[in-house]
């Protein structure tokens, strides 16, 4: 694929590390404007966005270590720990960076005395969106997010998929463009929140909706990814994504009956 778009002077611009800050761009750009709407206090949205990121990326990292050390390579855990793994943009597991910002801001809400379930809210078509983008740095810099194979098929024709981190072309092994995948999916789950955030009727009920539009589409496209099977023929990923669906049903369902006077 393209894991360097550009040189300026001596410095390199990776399609990763660009796509992953157009991310976060956006993302605090659309959380700001939910916090205003909110009259959530605007320095509160500066920290979590600040803590969002540092964890993201920290959480996302030791996430991959784990599951690679597990469950992927049978390579060492000090192989993973050499500065050359612990730096490399590439190797990012969302789920880790989602599960570390939220223990961390569960805590700074409390110091603040803000309700996390608010804030989680007004995060929920940011986090959607931002995950989107962030996957195109992942098909553009062809880090590994694979498929299974796809030659002679709709695909090939067009010509979208991967042929093992080069770029695709109609010669060689093909595979399903899983990022493009999660891109699409991510789209339409941002439109959905951002339609609903004004129709709430108590505080969390978007993020709940939230935990299952991400979770669906993952679980789904893990199918057809090549990331180790760990119980069930399911990836951690998988497990993981249908933990959220359980927990954002089920919190929806608990909550059936609030009113409007819930949001506070």
């Amino acid at each position: 694929m393209y894991p360097k778009l550009f040189e300026i002077g001596p410095i390199p611009v990776y399609s990763y590390g660009l796509m992953l800050g157009i991310a976060f761009l956006v993302a605090s750009t659309i959380f700001s404007k939910e916090l205003k709407r909110l009259n959530i206090e605007e320095n509160i949205g500066i920290t979590i966005t600040f803590i969002s990121i540092i964890c993201g990326i920290v959480g996302s990292k030791i996430f991959y270590i784990i599951e690679e050390w597990n469950f992927g390579t049978g390579n060492s855990l000090s192989y993973y720990l050499t500065p050359d793994n612990l730096f490399s943009p590439a190797g990012l597991t969302f789920y880790g960076g989602v599960i570390l910002s939220i223990a961390v801001i569960y805590f700074y809400c409390r110091k603040k005395n803000v309700r996390m379930l608010r804030i989680l809210d007004a995060m929920a078509p940011a986090a959607a969106i931002g995950y989107g983008i962030a996957r195109i740095g992942c098909h553009l810099s062809g880090d590994g997010c694979y498929g299974t194979d796809v030659n002679g098929t709709f695909w090939e024709f067009l010509g979208f998929s991967y042929s093992k981190g080069i770029v695709a072309t109609k010669v060689g092994e093909l595979v399903h463009p899983t990022s493009l995948y999660e891109l699409a999916f991510a789209v339409i789950a941002f439109f959905i929140l951002w339609s609903l955030r004004k129709k709430m009727r108590y505080n969390g009920q978007l993020f709940y909706i939230y935990l299952i539009l991400a979770g669906i589409p993952r679980l789904l496209v893990e199918f057809i990814r090549l990331n180790p099977r760990i119980i069930f023929g399911l990836s951690q990923a998988q497990i993981i994504s249908i933990i959220m669906i359980i927990a954002g049903t089920v919190m929806l369902y608990i909550n059936k009956n609030k009113g409007r006077t819930g949001i506070n």
